[in-house]
């Protein structure tokens, strides 16, 4: 399309370039044998007139070179307009062509070079049988190296689709086949599997919490509603009345206990809940959560030891509260045979790590990320000293995430489980 555009851009380039050799060279002895070759390499026809002489004439007989009356006719009005240059563009009606004329005055000579500014050879009849056929080849070949590409992208992509199919319908036994050497599909292979079994660890967990939930809610309910028809059917022995009642109410408090910690999870996850900061001691909280256990050491013989220094924060109170009672519960469900719980209270740089720690059987490596999640177990048969929940450590995660806490837990047989969090400094 735009070749004959390229090629008169080209031309107009070089007769520019040849003007500037003619300037160059003119006062040369060997001028004739310069304009020659000049006029043989380039294909220009030139013209030197002197005294209305032509006093030299190079042409190629081409179609690069006017018919003498308009060349004749455009000579004379260069030479009567007295300028030093003159360039134009006509159509040489001998052939039908475009032709660039240029003059130029050197001294008394006028120098007038003329050329093509169109192919009107067979070149490009012949560079456009080539570029169509070639256009063809590419064009077939395109087609079918493309269709070979798009098989090898599609067909991992269809099986991915399919996969995917059957996990949608709570298959979670399937595998994600890394068939393909194509990164970025290797890639979303392993996501799709990772998040397999995610949701499989989840799915597992859902049931888990479906059964925690109502086994939960069962047993205070049955003895709600037995020791109820207990009372109802004793009328005379107080003692027993009220030890029936006595029972009710802390079946009641537990269901309540249980409903209010769904209820605080729940605001944690949703956002709704807001944060209350004030500045308090932890150190005294700490003693004050730890006295509410203390019926614990008369009745079970248990050790609380507390390693605590005055440690004022910038904290909303109430929740942290609540994360050193879950978590020293917790403690408590899960301690050694020292029958010891440890609290200590460490001074650090910026903040103040607090930890909590027993004695008791070190958590797996592998449970170690998911003891956070609701109604998880390490060992699904232990036996509660303290009543729980079951969600209290997913609580704790929340208010910790909420505050923006670091936090973890370490565990192994030599330093036993530590539950541990950093709570800045108050500045």
């Amino acid at each position: 399309m735009f070749l004959n555009s390229f090629y008169e851009f080209s031309k107009t380039l070089e007769m520019d370039k040849i003007v500037r050799d003619i300037k160059n060279n003119y006062n040369n002895q060997n001028i004739d044998e310069i304009l020659d070759l000049i006029s043989y390499n380039k294909g220009v026809c030139i013209e030197v007139v002197e005294n209305s002489n032509i006093i030299y004439n190079a042409s190629n007989f081409n179609k690069g070179c006017l018919s003498n009356p308009l060349l004749n006719e455009k000579k004379k009005d260069f030479i009567l307009s007295g300028k030093d240059s003159y360039s134009e563009k006509v159509i040489n009606s001998k052939f039908d062509n475009k032709i660039l004329i240029k003059g130029l005055k050197i001294n008394n000579s006028y120098i007038f070079i003329n050329m093509p500014l169109e192919i009107l050879n067979s070149t490009t009849t012949i560079l456009s049988s080539q570029l169509i056929i070639v256009t063809f080849i590419i064009f077939i070949l395109s087609f079918i190296i493309s269709y070979f590409i798009s098989r090898k992208i599609s067909s991992p992509i269809i099986n991915i689709n399919n996969t995917a199919k059957s996990l949608s319908q709570g298959n979670y036994n399937i595998v994600f086949e890394r068939d393909s050497d194509i990164k970025e599909i290797t890639q979303l292979v392993d996501t799709l599997n990772y998040t397999k079994d995610e949701l499989s660890k989840t799915d597992e967990l859902r049931r888990e919490l479906i059964a925690n939930i109502t086994h939960d809610l069962k047993t205070p309910l049955t003895m709600i509603k037995a020791y109820a028809e207990l009372v109802k059917d004793i009328d005379t022995d107080k003692e027993k009345r009220d030890n029936n009642l006595q029972v009710i109410i802390e079946e009641t408090d537990r269901l309540n206990n249980l409903v209010n910690d769904i209820l605080d999870l729940s605001k944690i996850q949703s956002n709704i809940s807001k944060l209350e900061y004030s500045n308090f001691d932890i150190n005294k909280v700490v003693k004050t959560i730890m006295n509410r256990f203390s019926y614990l050491k008369e009745t079970k013989n248990y050790i609380f030891k507390c390693n605590t220094i005055s440690a004022y924060v910038n904290a909303d109170k109430k929740k942290i509260e609540q994360v050193i009672y879950n978590l020293m519960g917790n403690a408590i469900n899960h301690i050694g045979d020292d029958k010891t719980v440890i609290v200590n209270i460490k001074d650090k740089e910026d903040s103040y790590l607090v930890e909590i720690i027993n004695n008791g059987k070190p958590i797996k490596e592998q449970d170690i990320n998911l003891i956070w999640d609701k109604y998880y177990k390490t060992n699904k048969k232990y036996k509660r000293d303290y009543i729980s929940t079951g969600i209290g450590l997913s609580i704790v995660k929340g208010i910790l995430i909420e505050h923006k806490f670091n936090y973890g837990v370490k565990s192994s047989i030599k330093d036993g489980t530590i539950f541990y969090f950093y709570i800045p400094k108050n500045k």
